[in-house]
């Protein structure tokens, strides 16, 4: 008891005593005997617990938990107040500090030179990046109406409710649109698709750019639509094509009868081919009936900003495992998390069951056949090296429109790789001659035969449930498919989503344009498979004229926009999962596939070739490299076409963002060369004072590979 006095005293605060001269305190030595007391009595007492074999009590669990909560708290409150310190000396700093003076931005550098609106402009979303709200739903929905259920920071939605939040998300399988109790809308005006999350932009640095030369709401229009609809079922359900038929007609009227320039992106570029032909239909057809003159008469330039024309190989990945670069990497680092039977989040079977419902999805399969895409033994990037280390020297070239440039961190081509084979099940189907390939043929089995195992799994979760595991291994038997073939792998597969989707695309060739089903709505967003059969007359009806893939509008400028320098997804390797349980997804991407040299193109299970990092370049820059090329049979009228690529450049600085130079899919928007360009094209440039071609790739010696009759 006699401690208790001392240690009361000890923890009483002291005043300190400072000598004049030396301000040292005078009560070091009492301070000294305290702190050897307190030692000595912690001593005794861990003697005795010792002689008396006691165990230490353990810490409860209601105070580790407390404990963690507070090292959390303390960790997010640092890293606050470190960010917030960072923004303060930044905008402390003089702004012209060498490193910290960001560049003036191309929108103020173009008014400055006397740039201003001119050509009222159309911005078309693609597919993902557009908003989503919630108008009717679900009793778990309570709360969210009006609210965002895709882009724009909704993202929080899906830890909250993840379940309902994919109820809502899907379509129905059979009809392709809102299933009963349920309609999701695609938001209004220009925050439809400026931001994806907060902090990850899409249009919102083009808009600012195009305001600061003066455009505004009244010049400017974003033309959102629900992109999990197949482009048709947009105007069936909601009327979008019909809206953007009459905003088009309004903004020329009150703006001085000045063209519009249409700005799409991504699979945006597709959407806006089925409205072209959507436009001079006749509505007997399911058309708009705005003649064939319409397109003349109405729009100025078509900027397509990284057009997925011809398709992306990747969507066939994202369809058969529910994967792509990012996720098969992940995957191969962390199994656990996607394939975990403890864990049982089964997040990949989650998304591909929602995704199939997406019609959309389809527009994007790679288009052409093996024309395009190659065969077995043949591709447009044969002979072709990749070298994802070194740096890439362009030469100068007149007559493919090239430039002298150097474009770091891009692809120098170095390996022989037979891209054709899009899937290949082992490393070694993808490189074996096609005579040692044994042959395809679905129609020896189906999914329905009574080869199929009887004990299928129950509260199915994706088709892949209505397989047995011996057709499943049958499949992948076949060793390799491509851009012809792997159609019939995807219709074997997911016959549900197949039999629904391609009543709304296609993705052939068209051998005789004259043909009247290519007057059917399925092949207008197929570049390569579609016409224009009709003639307005005073009369209001229509009467047989000539063949005609882009409209006719001889003065219409058609431009492709997109960068290179990005490996990007062209073919995969796949092998069985080796999970066997029911519900479960028996493909996979094989990651421990790679190169035999340490530059060559496979990695991870991915062929890589050259393009964006989601569209090669074949399918962004074909048709306007050759395709529609001077008059050809996909462009009778002669529209002029420009390939505009961008050279990718990754960001010198976090004070840089994306890139100021990024050629990749999305961070293009944010290029300074392609605003530069769509800006000076929005206020009335010639092609003349743009420049024309601007070629770094080898788009044009594959352009000419391909064996395609213009």
């Amino acid at each position: 008891m006699g401690s208790i006095p001392r240690l009361r005293k000890f923890c009483t605060p002291q005043p300190l005593n400072f000598s004049f001269f030396t301000l040292q305190p005078t009560h070091l030595k009492r301070k000294e005997g305290q702190i050897a007391f307190l030692r000595s009595l912690l001593l005794e007492r861990e003697t005795k617990r010792r002689e008396k074999n006691e165990v230490p009590r353990k810490i409860p669990r209601k105070i580790w938990r407390c404990m963690c909560m507070n090292d959390c708290l303390w960790a997010i409150g640092f890293m606050c107040t470190v960010w917030w310190f960072i923004v303060f000396v930044y905008h402390c700093l003089p702004s012209n500090l060498v490193g910290l003076h960001l560049p003036e931005s191309p929108g103020q550098r173009l008014r400055r030179e006397g740039l201003n609106a001119l050509h009222p402009v159309v911005l078309v979303p693609g597919i993902v990046t557009g908003g989503l709200e919630l108008w009717e739903g679900r009793p778990c929905s309570q709360g969210l109406f009006r609210k965002r259920l895709w882009g724009g920071g909704s993202f929080a939605e899906i830890f909250k409710r993840p379940m309902c939040w994919l109820e809502h998300l899907s379509l129905n399988n059979e009809t392709g649109l809102d299933p009963p109790g349920i309609r999701v809308r695609p938001v209004s005006g220009l925050v439809a698709a400026d931001y994806f999350a907060p902090g990850y932009f899409v249009w919102a640095v083009l808009i600012e750019n195009l305001a600061k030369i003066g455009y505004e709401e009244k010049n400017l229009h974003m033309a959102a639509y629900d992109w999990r609809l197949s482009f048709q079922n947009t105007e069936v359900r909601d009327y979008a094509l019909s809206r953007l038929k009459s905003k088009i007609e309004l903004m020329y009227m009150t703006n001085g009868n000045k063209k519009v320039v249409v700005v799409p992106h991504s699979m945006g570029a597709i959407y806006f081919l089925h409205f072209l032909k959507w436009v001079e239909s006749p509505p007997p057809t399911g058309g708009g009936g705005g003649g064939p003159g319409w397109c003349a008469k109405y729009i100025k330039a078509i900027m397509n900003i990284a057009p997925a024309f011809l398709g992306v190989p990747r969507t066939l990945a994202n369809i058969l495992s529910a994967e792509d670069k990012g996720i098969s990497f992940l995957r191969a680092m962390a199994p656990g998390v996607f394939d975990s039977e403890i864990l049982r989040l089964q997040t990949l079977e989650h998304a591909m069951r929602v995704s199939r419902t997406w019609d959309s999805i389809i527009s994007l399969f790679p288009k052409g056949g093996e024309t395009i895409w190659g065969n077995l033994d043949w591709s447009p990037e044969k002979d072709q090296e990749c070298d994802f280390i070194k740096k890439r020297v362009f030469r100068s070239c007149p007559s493919d429109g090239r430039t002298d440039n150097t474009t770091k961190n891009a692809i120098l081509l170095k390996e022989d790789v037979n891209y054709g084979r899009i899937i290949s099940f082992g490393k070694t189907a993808s490189e074996l001659h096609s005579s040692q390939l044994p042959s395809l043929g679905f129609k020896d089995f189906a999914p329905y035969n009574t080869r199929a195992n009887s004990n299928m799994c129950r509260d199915l979760l994706t088709e892949y449930d209505e397989l047995s595991r011996e057709i499943i291994g049958e499949v992948a038997k076949h060793k390799a498919y491509t851009a012809g073939t792997v159609l019939d792998l995807v219709r074997f597969v997911a016959p549900k989503m197949m039999q629904r989707a391609e009543a709304h695309f296609s993705h052939g060739i068209a051998d005789d344009l004259d043909d009247p089903k290519y007057t059917h709505y399925k092949y207008w967003s197929n570049p390569l498979e579609t016409r224009q059969v009709y003639q307005y007359q005073l009369q209001s009806s229509y009467t047989p004229l000539c063949s005609l893939k882009l409209p006719n509008a001889p003065d219409m400028e058609i431009y492709c926009l997109y960068g290179v320098g990005v490996p990007t997804d062209r073919a995969y390797i796949y092998k069985l999962s080796s999970l066997d349980r029911c519900r479960s997804i028996p493909y996979r991407i094989d990651s421990s596939a790679n190169a035999r040299n340490p530059g060559g193109c496979l990695k991870g299970g991915i062929y890589f070739s050259d393009g964006d990092a989601s569209v090669p370049i074949i399918s962004a820059g074909f048709m306007c490299a050759r395709g529609w090329r001077g008059k050809t049979r996909f462009n009778p009228s002669g529209a002029p076409t420009y390939v505009r690529e961008y050279g990718h450049k990754a960001p010198s600085s976090l004070l840089d963002g994306r890139g100021s130079e990024s050629g990749a899919h999305v961070g293009i928007m944010g290029n300074v060369a392609l605003i530069e360009d769509v800006l000076r094209v929005a206020a009335g440039a010639t092609r003349e004072e743009l420049g024309g071609d601007r070629i770094f790739s080898d788009i044009m010696s594959m352009s000419r590979a391909i064996r395609l009759r213009v």
